[in-house]
């Protein structure tokens, strides 16, 4: 039997994904060529903004007419879990709408034509094992779900709260990616800082309160443990209250000065509105005091236009800070009104037309800052990962999400090479073996 698995929306959707086939593989599958090939098709959808769960449908409905006459299509991922009735209905070319809780139950039978129900655990998914990965990174999920309530999303709405993994199965797991050639490990999280705290709550025997100052984070014992047994630790979606003197420090230690940062505006009548904590003057003062440690730390953010009730004047707040900031990445949404959000039920609502000329506007702005940020490496020498013939990844990149560095594609994938930047091509830059 023979499995495909189309994934979309993040990277924590990518590591769900893993996980399933993972699943599979240990009931007898098999990984097709293409979807085309396959016994059983699954796609894993998103459902995060309007865009994301258009694509989604597109998708399903590309697979349903590329499957074989015979071969399963199932369903599964955040939209699934969201819309599962509503999809079921409209989509008779699918077999099965398989939320979280029944993923593992749908999908594990060896013959497809057998997908049953069962109660299952909610939580089996992230701990399930995932088969060997040809690339020399993994992102490896380390909680499910967020305890914030953010105005503009409604992932809690359908992912729930955080339910933190224990540290003994995040260390199982990264140590069989190294042992499998895994150099860079990257930990993902809805809530990446506050790992662990649910565990406390719950009497679960671990020190994870997070405190401002003096407190103790498990995320920090979790990232040096990690980093004294892989060359590269790598944390993404960080919320800027989470992001302590002492985990800053940390970061800096691993080797990887990398802090992305979950910003989503600096004016703060916009942050209050989305029920946010800070503001730009206190993001460029935490910027600003990293880069005085680390002058070559790499910053990036992503950010909400026209959110209800956004004015010119919080866009003017919003360039100022992307010009004074100078973020080495970022990336510009529109505001998507979801359903059970906070934000729905706002007035204000910004004209999409002029929410569209906002994100051009710092986008604008921004492409130029990263092409100035990404032209200042050449004449620099920066060690590389090489994640495939001819793509490689100092440490200011993130795999899958920044630029690369274009490298001798002699070069053997899963090793460290060192370069000199020679050239730079918009996001990417050119590097040349030393």
């Amino acid at each position: 039997m023979r499995y495909w698995i189309e994934t979309l929306g993040c990277p924590k959707n990518h590591v769900d994904s893993e996980k399933l086939a993972g699943l599979l593989v240990s009931q007898g599958y098999e990984l097709a060529v293409s979807a085309a090939e396959a016994d059983l098709v699954v796609a894993n959808t998103c459902a995060f903004i309007e865009a994301a769960r258009e694509e989604s449908i597109e998708t399903v409905l590309e697979l349903a007419d590329a499957k074989r006459v015979g071969a399963r299509l199932v369903v599964t991922g955040c939209m699934a879990e969201r819309y599962g009735e509503e999809l079921a209905a409209a989509l008779p070319e699918v077999d099965l709408v398989a939320g979280f809780n029944e993923s593992l139950t749908a999908l594990a039978p060896a013959t497809p034509v057998a997908l049953r129900k069962r109660p299952t655990p909610a939580f089996d998914l992230l701990n399930l094992p995932r088969p060997a990965t040809a690339a020399p990174w993994a992102y490896v999920k380390i909680a499910e779900g967020c305890d914030r309530r953010c105005g503009f999303c409604a992932i809690p709405t359908f992912r729930g709260d955080q339910r933190s993994r224990s540290t003994e199965e995040i260390l199982g797991e990264a140590r069989a990616l190294v042992a499998g050639g895994v150099q860079e490990i990257v930990l993902i999280a809805q809530d990446l800082a506050s790992w662990g705290n649910d565990r406390r709550r719950a009497s679960l025997g671990e020190a994870v309160e997070v405190l401002d100052e003096g407190g103790t984070q498990p995320l920090i014992e979790l990232t040096r443990i990690l980093s004294s047994e892989v060359e590269r630790v790598r944390l993404l979606y960080l919320y800027p209250s989470g992001l302590t003197s002492g985990l800053i420090e940390t970061i800096l230690a691993t080797g990887v000065p990398y802090f992305d940062l979950s910003l989503q505006h600096s004016s703060r009548p916009m942050l209050r509105a989305m029920r946010r904590w800070g503001d730009g003057e206190r993001f460029l003062e935490r910027i600003a005091a990293i880069r005085a440690v680390d002058h070559d730390a790499t910053f990036r953010s992503s950010f909400i236009l026209g959110y209800p009730g956004e004015t010119e004047e919080d866009q003017a707040n919003l360039l100022e800070f992307i010009e004074e900031a100078q973020l080495d990445w970022a990336g510009f949404f529109t505001f998507s009104d979801e359903d059970g959000t906070y934000a729905h039920d706002l007035s204000g609502h910004v004209p999409h037309e002029l929410a569209l000329e906002r994100l051009r506007e710092v986008s604008e702005l921004q492409d130029q800052i990263t092409a100035t940020r990404r032209d200042s490496l050449v004449g620099t020498q920066q060690r590389v990962l090489i994640d495939a013939p001819g793509v490689g990844r100092s440490v200011r990149e993130c795999p899958e999400i920044d630029g690369i560095v274009i490298v001798d594609p002699a070069l053997r994938v899963g090793s460290f090479a060192e370069v000199q930047i020679v050239a730079s091509h918009g996001t990417d830059v050119e590097g040349v073996t030393l």
